[in-house]
């Protein structure tokens, strides 16, 4: 597929970042874009980027750790461009740095909370809508991170993002809603930290290859950012 032209797509944490660009990568292709962030005004920037390239763009808000800004989030994309043809599931959270041991469960909470859970909530709302219409693309970021028990709550919480992945191909198989993985990559980010090897942009056009997929293309697979490096 050559455009996007006509289709919406949800970013989640596209306020900066990984999400940042995949926002702009699409909108490259013509779509139109939702940008979400914990508060409005965090979309800004984004959305200061995105209006000068010829697409529609909205902003949602909302907190990925509470229930009920998920749901007021799920209703505003409802109420306003009313559907959602591609999701990005991109915002997630590292736990605090600690011993395996001394991590606490409510680190554990928080992280499968943001992570998988409000993940899933998307997925739920939004699916159901790709299926009716034959036509969807989910991707959800995962990591390579391993051997690094001290953050045991993201890579655990990952690991079950990429069986969910799975899990919720096989039950779209057939519908030409395509649902894989991405792993942007180890990059200088809010979350990767100063020290990571990889510019941010790098995640580009690699986390694009997911969005831009033919019909009934592969689907719960793994995609690697890094592997279409520029």
């Amino acid at each position: 597929m050559e455009t996007l032209a006509g289709k919406i797509a949800l970013i989640t944490g596209a306020s900066r970042g990984v999400g940042q660009q995949i926002a702009v990568g699409l909108a490259g292709y013509g779509c139109d874009i939702i940008v979400h962030a914990r508060k409005a005004e965090n979309t800004a920037h984004t959305l200061a980027m995105l209006r000068p390239m010829g697409v529609r763009v909205y902003s949602v808000a909302g907190e990925l750790s509470d229930d009920a800004e998920i749901a007021a989030l799920i209703d505003a994309v409802q109420a306003g461009p009313g559907r959602v043809d591609i999701l990005y599931n991109n915002a997630a959270i590292q736990n605090p740095w600690k011993e395996i041991w001394d991590i606490p469960m409510a680190d554990w909470r928080t992280t499968f909370q943001i992570n998988l859970f409000a993940m899933i909530q998307l997925c739920n709302a939004f699916a159901p809508g790709m299926k009716a219409r034959g036509y969807g693309r989910i991707v959800n970021l995962t990591s390579g991170i391993r051997d690094t028990p001290q953050l045991a709550p993201y890579s655990v919480s990952k690991a079950a993002v990429d069986k969910y992945t799975r899990d919720l191909a096989a039950e779209l198989r057939g519908t030409n809603v395509l649902v894989n993985t991405l792993d942007p990559g180890w990059l200088k980010t809010d979350l990767g930290g100063p020290n990571a090897p990889g510019e941010v942009e790098s995640v580009l056009p690699g986390a694009l290859v997911p969005a831009l997929l033919e019909d009934d293309g592969p689907s719960g697979q793994f995609y690697a950012a890094q592997d279409y490096a520029q």
